[in-house]
């Protein structure tokens, strides 16, 4: 019997599979594809996501850099911008990396901790009872049986889990929108001129009256472009995408025939979305059966925000589970994936479907996005919009009293010196552990962890900037995020014992 089978393995499926490795638990990935995707879909990373990368060492890994994320100076809003730069706490990062390459190094990371993928087989059916997820399975030698003690669907916004599993996904569907874009040769420029608009630098999201055109540089000569329509006639998805409907849609949202023609480029992509889905469904859990980012909700691609939902979904389930499959943790600790993502994912649906309506065409849309630009003017407001944008605004609740900043909050990325070394929170979660930080170097933090040693790491340390140290320890989980907080006046740790117990199981005498 395997412990887990996740079914899909794209971006949050293989990210999920890494992220049980990591603990000692090595899932089956089940694929129905009979390799690797090669369609290209998201071009890179937005919000949280990339911070989350780094703690686990991936940011590295996978842009070739040796330096931390830094934040990006404006982003877009319902192609509005948002000036970042004016925010002393940015929290919108960005990693430009297709998803395509994303899935190869995801699959090469997979593999080194030994995680084995089956592509070709196809979950068909399967039955759960009290021990464990029977699955009827369509490979290619034909089917067979398999039995797992939990089963994860990551298999997409059509999930074949999730109907078989009788869970609702409920929502809204718009049939007649349609965005096309492609990778197009174009002279090599800084900006691309568009009638009544000026020039449009890369990475903007022009709103015109006839929809919303966006680019973006892959290389010298080679660019990225998007052009999506509202209340457009549907294309059956069996209709092949071409280069010409790319550039007659083009013409139509710019409003002129750009300098365009198609790119002598082994990636180069065309992809056509017609309608656009915001579901979500009913539940995330059914028993032994988890979903998993589209699985688990669809919507606008408006904002990039897809990855950073999705992925963090499989950081959040990754630990819990296997906690749960090494017997560290009961059925509580299991049903906390629902209680704190579900959240997460309505705050995405809900800035996804705002960004649609300031995207839309006519006068009243054009008068409510100048108010919105006048807004966008405070600090407080796009202070407020960049988090939600980011994922940054996520605050799951501890069960610990107080009002600590941290509480509940991501762990941000100090630098420290830990046993006169110079290191950084990212590079102390790599390995996917639990960590308390000590700031005050208590021999007494550390005989209180004791019963909790296999599973949460001391750490010693102190920031290297005067005036950072956010507390006097803190219990941070895998994930990244605060569970719980010790301030300098309260020297007995109280609620510490609770904390550990809730998030790691019962202490196991020293």
């Amino acid at each position: 019997m395997h412990d887990v089978v996740i079914a899909g393995a794209g971006p949050n499926g293989l990210m999920l599979a890494c992220e049980l490795s990591l603990a000692d638990v090595r899932p089956l990935l089940l694929e129905a594809r009979p390799e690797r995707g090669i369609v290209q879909r998201a071009n890179g990373l937005v919000g949280r996501v990339v911070q989350v990368m780094d703690y686990r060492g991936l940011y590295q890994r996978f842009t070739g850099t040796d330096t931390p994320p830094v934040p990006v100076p404006m982003f877009m809003f319902g192609s509005l911008q948002l000036d970042l730069y004016r925010l002393p706490g940015n929290p919108m990062y960005t990693m430009r990396l297709p998803q395509q390459q994303l899935e190869e190094h995801l699959a090469a990371r997979a593999a080194e901790l030994g995680v084995d993928i089956a592509y070709g087989n196809r979950i068909a059916d399967f039955a759960q009872d009290a021990d464990c997820v029977t699955l009827q399975v369509d490979g290619p030698d034909g089917r067979y049986e398999l039995r797992a003690r939990y089963l994860v669907a990551a298999d997409g916004g059509k999930s074949t889990i999730r109907k078989l599993a009788g869970i609702g996904f409920p929502g809204y569907t718009n049939d007649r929108y349609a965005s096309r874009a492609g990778w197009v040769a174009m002279p090599d420029t800084d900006t691309i001129e568009i009638p009544g608009h000026g020039h449009v630098a890369p990475m903007s999201f022009l709103r015109t009256e006839q929809g919303i055109f966006a680019y973006l540089k892959i290389a010298p000569g080679i660019y990225m472009m998007n052009a999506s329509e509202s209340d457009v006639d549907p294309v059956p998805d069996d209709v092949p995408m071409t280069f010409d409907e790319l550039r007659a849609a083009l013409r139509r949202v710019a409003g002129t025939d750009l300098p365009i023609a198609p790119p002598d480029h082994p990636d180069a992509m065309l992809r056509r979305v017609s309608g656009v889905n915001t579901r979500m469904a009913e539940k995330y859990r059914d028993g032994r059966v988890f979903l998993l980012g589209d699985a688990a909700h669809v919507h606008s691609a408006t904002g990039g925000p897809g990855l950073n939902l999705g992925l963090q979904d499989a950081v959040n389930l990754g630990w819990k589970l296997a906690a749960r499959v090494k017997g560290r943790a009961g059925e509580e600790l299991l049903d906390s994936y629902q209680e704190e993502r579900y959240p997460v994912g309505k705050r995405v649906m809900l800035s996804t479907m705002a960004q649609s309506v300031l995207n839309g065409p006519g006068p009243q849309i054009t008068a409510l996005r100048t108010l919105f630009t006048e807004l966008l003017d405070y600090d407080d407001t796009l202070a407020h919009i960049a988090n939600l944008m980011a994922g940054a605004d996520v605050r799951y609740e501890t069960g610990q009293r107080g009002d600590h900043p941290l509480l509940g909050k991501w762990m941000p990325d100090l630098h420290l010196i830990t046993d006169e070394r110079r290191t950084r929170v990212a590079e102390l979660m790599r390995a996917g552990e639990a960590i308390l930080l000590d700031f005050q170097d208590s021999d007494e933090l550390t005989r209180a962890t004791s019963a909790w040693s296999d599973r949460v790491r001391v750490v010693r340390a102190r920031c290297t900037t005067r005036g950072e140290q956010p507390a006097a320890a803190v219990l941070i989980r895998p994930d990244g995020y605060v569970a719980w907080v010790a301030d300098a006046d309260d020297p007995v740790h109280s609620g510490l014992g609770a904390a550990l117990t809730r998030w790691f199981g019962a202490p196991v005498p020293v």
